[in-house]
């Protein structure tokens, strides 16, 4: 085991001191169990409990106390200095021995797991001071993040992305059943203010999570209800706001606790109000927004755009609640109960505005409706120590998705309308059982999502509704039900090994609409199952050299979008039901190494190759022989997803820290993905997903209440040659070559980011991001990001 270290906490309280006191984390106020007290001589000890709670009865009241924690900093304070009971550790940021739970849902120590694990903790959030979820995720440097509009954020890992990447938020599986192959912007949903904490997983998570994992796992762990620890009523919280000057954002949010010994009550509130955003001044003009579409008196008509820099419409409003209850009757059982709702306005989807026919603007309206969130979970925690298992949990939750779809031709009085909701159903049972020497990991898992789904045209003028043909299979359903087990083997101090197996079977019923479309089939009835497996070692070699080396399978089964969507994908192509689907399966192999050659010098690399076999994608397809249908009024060519391809991807990330003393930090990220896809004639073409190479580099001074971060961002070029196929065909969407070819030019960015403690209570946070203001859009993305941009927060913590 590293050594480790302890904060320390100020003050002293009147004439008499209690005997019990208190050990939290300074940033999350969480209890911190297993932290060993002992005296100069270490001729006396004591050890918190799971509550945090320690004797220090023992110990004079002059005596010096040492603090020491697995993941904290050790420092010493004398017991009479002790303040209302309760000791502070500050976290160790440079321990690689951190825990994780998001591998077995349990916690284990990061040294002991042979996968790569990206972890953001709350005091990340504060630094970054993220719009969205994906913004807090592309901070990471090993995220990739693709946007369509303002309202977007698509996470892309190690050559996968939508529904090949799992979200999970508090443990319960966000994907749903219309996850689609397109970009996806649920991840907006999850409000950065409120997340605790989270841990992304690089690389396939099938064994636990089951179908999708297959590029990586992203979880958000929310605020948690805290006890009040010594007082028979505790209340705290926090006090937010920020503004944003590229898109004139305006944030308020606010989190209160009420804590008693046994009962705790966690509420937050945020409120996000972005306007449209400005690019930068420097970068290619096909980036630009000279003209726009507005209506006047009824029609439709072509405006020219004040400033081109300014992207109308992209603007919209986000709101976000949280409410907890965590109630802790004895040491054995812990209940917690957890409310969720997230709600957008209408967001435009920009990249969708500015495509052309002929020269002239193509749409009048393309915007999403209003996308709402619900989650409700209801965790049961129990301790044992009998024959089976150690820790017991019991999770049962429910969500509910709405998102709609609305376009408009220019000049056209009929406006297209989809409407689709998910109510998703989820049952989880979770175990640990420790032996000596190691652990077992295993559980059962239950998932039902039932998809509504409804199309409609208006005429925007008369206000008559007619029935069209709904995106999914309406009242179609699709069930997972699930076993796993993972066992974590400590073979020596310094050599941990990891394996899993996960069974999933999965059931599918849709049922098409006859009246709208003449397919050759009335419905779509799968019955499947699939197998995952995965085995690691993590093996310290020394106190300089760390190996890691893992294998693994991951699946992902056909769900209600892949098997039944209705739509134009793209300018005269139409996606149709097939529902002959089957699972795609991925083969995965990694290693990577953590080499420290000093003590203030540390280096992180790793490789990675991961083969898809039937994969999903999507070709040209007949129906009954016929290659062209009629859609929305257009002559429209047919494709559907079908299992018609292999692809693969291969990696490197590399990482490194460099300490030049206390106050002076150096860090720097980055990732190379190549991935590449079989075609319909047997060749091979780039991946679409594989993200150019990417990263960032800080250099972090901090010394008492300062601190500041001067940092680069930045993005390699993907050629014409290097595009994805489907992308050559978006011209739209890239800058234009000296060829006259669609490509992603390289881009950089340098920021600055500086924060200040004001006082215990005040937290003042300023950025200038994109200092040289410039002009570019990541790959694949249909807006361009901010120009330069002043962003100003601040927060009150009582």
């Amino acid at each position: 085991m590293r050594f480790l270290v302890i904060f320390f906490f100020i003050f002293l309280s009147g004439n008499l001191f209690s005997q019990h006191i208190i050990v939290l984390d300074k940033a999350t106020e969480e209890p911190l169990s297993d932290v060993i007290i002992f005296n100069a001589e270490k001729t006396k000890t004591s050890l918190s409990n799971f509550e945090g709670r320690a004797d220090i009865s023992k110990f004079d009241i002059s005596e010096v106390l040492f603090f020491q924690h697995v993941s904290h900093q050790l420092f010493e304070i004398r017991k009479s200095e002790i303040k209302d009971q309760i000791v502070y550790l500050q976290e160790d940021q440079n321990k690689l021995d951190q825990v994780v739970l998001s591998v077995a849902k349990f916690q284990l120590q990061k040294d002991e797991i042979p996968q790569k694990i990206v972890s953001i903790d709350r005091g990340d959030v504060i630094q970054n001071s993220p719009q969205t979820s994906a913004d807090l995720l592309e901070s990471t440097g090993q995220v990739f993040v693709q946007k369509s509009q303002l309202g977007g954020g698509s996470p892309m890992i190690r050559g996968f992305a939508t529904n090949r990447v799992l979200i999970s938020v508090d443990g319960v599986r966000m994907n749903t059943a219309i996850f689609r192959s397109g970009n996806l912007q649920n991840v907006i949903n999850i409000d950065p203010l409120a997340i605790e904490r989270s841990e992304v997983i690089l690389g396939p998570g099938s064994v636990v999570y089951g179908s999708d994992a297959i590029g990586g796992v992203m979880n958000f762990y929310t605020l948690k209800p805290r006890f009040s620890f010594g007082a028979e009523t505790s209340v705290s919280g926090n006090f937010y706001g920020r503004y944003s000057s590229a898109n004139n954002e305006q944030t308020l949010h606010a989190d209160v606790n009420l804590g008693r010994r046994n009962w705790a009550f966690q509420t937050s509130v945020s409120y996000s109000d972005f306007g449209d955003l400005k690019m930068g001044e420097h970068g290619p003009d096909s980036y630009l927004r000279p003209e726009y579409v507005t209506q006047e008196n009824g029609e439709d008509v072509v405006e020219q755009n004040d400033d081109p820099l300014i992207q109308k419409p992209t603007g919209y409003t986000q709101l976000s609640l949280l409410e907890k209850v965590k109630y802790m009757p004895n040491e054995t059982w812990n209940f917690n109960l957890g409310l969720i709702y997230s709600e957008t306005s209408d967001y435009p989807r920009y990249d969708r505005l500015y495509r052309r026919r002929n020269g002239q603007l193509r749409a009048a309206e393309w915007y999403y409706g209003p996308q709402r969130w619900f989650l409700g979970d209801f965790k049961i925690n129990k301790k044992g120590n009998g024959e089976l298992y150690d820790k017991a949990q019991f999770t049962l939750a429910y969500q509910f998705f709405e998102e709609s779809r609305h376009d408009r031709d220019f000049g056209s009085e009929i406006l297209f309308n989809t409407e689709e909701n998910v109510g998703a159903y989820s049952a989880n049972l979770d175990f640990e059982k420790a032996f000596e020497g190691s652990k077992l990991f295993y559980g059962l898992e239950y998932v039902n999502n039932q998809v509504n789904s409804e199309g409609f045209q208006e005429n925007i003028n008369s206000g008559a509704q007619q029935q069209t043909a709904s995106r999914y299979p309406d009242n179609s359903s699709w069930q997972s039900l699930a076993a796993y087990a993972t066992y974590q083997w400590q073979i020596q101090d310094d050599l941990n090994f990891q394996s899993g197996l996960r069974y999933n079977h999965i059931l599918l019923d849709a049922k098409f609409d006859e009246n709208l479309y003449d397919f050759p089939f009335s419905d779509a009835d799968i019955n499947t199952g699939a197998l995952t497996a995965s085995a690691g070692i993590n093996w310290k070699q020394n106190r300089f050299l760390q190996w890691c080396v893992n294998a693994s399978t991951a699946f992902r089964a056909p769900n209600i979008d892949d098997v039944g969507k209705i739509f134009d994908s793209e300018p005269g192509s139409v996606v149709v039901p097939n529902p002959d689907l089957k699972p795609e399966y991925a083969y995965n192999a990694e290693i990577g190494v953590n080499w420290l050659p000093a003590e203030n010098i540390r280096f992180g690399f790793a490789g990675f190759y991961t083969w898809l076999e039937d994969a999903m994608v999507r070709r040209d397809f007949n129906l009954n022989g016929q290659t062209e249908i009629d859609y929305q009024g257009e002559t429209s060519n047919i494709q559907a997803i079908q299992n018609a391809s292999n692809a693969y991807v291969y990696g490197f990330e590399g990482n490194v820290e460099v300490d030049f003393s206390v106050a002076l930090r150096f860090a720097s990220k980055i990732a190379i993905t190549e991935g590449e896809e079989e075609l319909d004639d047997g060749s091979v073409a780039p991946l679409r997903h594989a993200a150019p190479l990417f990263g960032n580099t800080h250099l972090i001074w901090h010394k008492k209440k300062v601190k500041l971060d001067l940092f680069s961002e930045y993005n390699g070029e993907i050629s014409y040659n290097d595009l994805a196929t489907s992308e050559q065909g978006k011209a739209y969407l890239y800058a234009i070559d000296a060829n006259g070819n669609p490509y992603s030019p390289s881009w950089y960015t340098l920021n600055l980011t500086g924060q200040y403690d004001l006082d215990e209570n005040w937290l003042l946070t300023a950025s200038v991001e994109n200092i040289t203001d410039q002009r570019y859009r990541t790959y694949s993305s249909g807006i361009a990001a901010a120009g330069r941009n002043l962003i100003i927060s601040a927060r009150f913590k009582f």
